[in-house]
């Protein structure tokens, strides 16, 4: 579809859904209906890209990440990416997302990449994905999420983490700059990064970082 005048911004119209989508409390039923109007071209769309976010990319290349035998999985795909990535390091990967719109461009996109593109709701996740992956890499999901849902969803991420599997986390963090309450994304405050180290998983490391667009928190955690 051709739109007939300029992509709104996404932000503001993100803003829009997700204020809608709570009020009737359906908190995750926003993320489709933002990526549908990006591809029919009336929301601009930053997040489509071919290439991995980069401070995943910067992570694993410190880490010398090698997938090879190993099991990973990536919440809130998107467009797969990030997903396709880690199958490019050796991952065995599964990639969900809530938006049913964004899995299917991933399928089409990154056929036969290998990866296993789900539409799943983090709030519902099938049973046997429990302590099942050896990396789980969350990228700006849990912070798009107002609370609650956001702690509930926050358990089913850290719940995804195999026995002696890692966890990579990034969100925008909250520096003062704007109410933590304003989102979304809402910009998260290092209690609740701490927080993740739960049922198991330990704090590597959490870095504060300063990014062109926001500051940020990227955090590894450990089982």
């Amino acid at each position: 579809m051709t739109p007939t005048s300029e992509p709104r911004d996404w932000d503001v119209r993100a803003d829009e859904l997700a204020t809608a989508a709570i009020g009737r409390e359906q908190p995750t039923a926003w993320f489709d209906e933002l990526y549908a109007e990006g591809l029919a071209g009336a929301v601009s769309m930053p997040w489509d890209r071919v290439e991995p976010q980069v401070l995943l990319k910067e992570w694993a290349g410190r880490q010398g990440l090698d997938g090879t035998g190993r099991t990973a999985v990536v919440v809130g795909c998107g467009l797969g990416a990030d997903a396709v990535y880690l199958a490019s390091l050796g991952f065995t990967v599964t990639a969900f997302d809530v938006a049913p719109t964004a899995v299917e461009v991933a399928r089409e996109r990154f056929a036969g990449s290998g990866v296993d593109f789900r539409v799943a709701d983090l709030l519902a996740l099938p049973p046997e994905w429990q302590r099942s992956f050896d990396l789980v890499v969350e990228i700006f999901t849990l912070q798009a999420l107002p609370e609650p849902p956001r702690s509930a969803a926050a358990q089913a991420v850290t719940g995804l983490v195999a026995d002696g599997g890692t966890l990579l986390a990034i969100a925008f963090r909250a520096d003062g700059s704007s109410p933590a309450d304003a989102g979304p994304p809402f910009p998260l405050e290092r209690g609740f990064v701490e927080g993740l180290a739960r049922d198991g998983l330990e704090v590597v490391l959490i870095e504060e970082l300063d990014g062109a667009r926001a500051a940020a928190w990227r955090a590894t955690y450990r089982r």
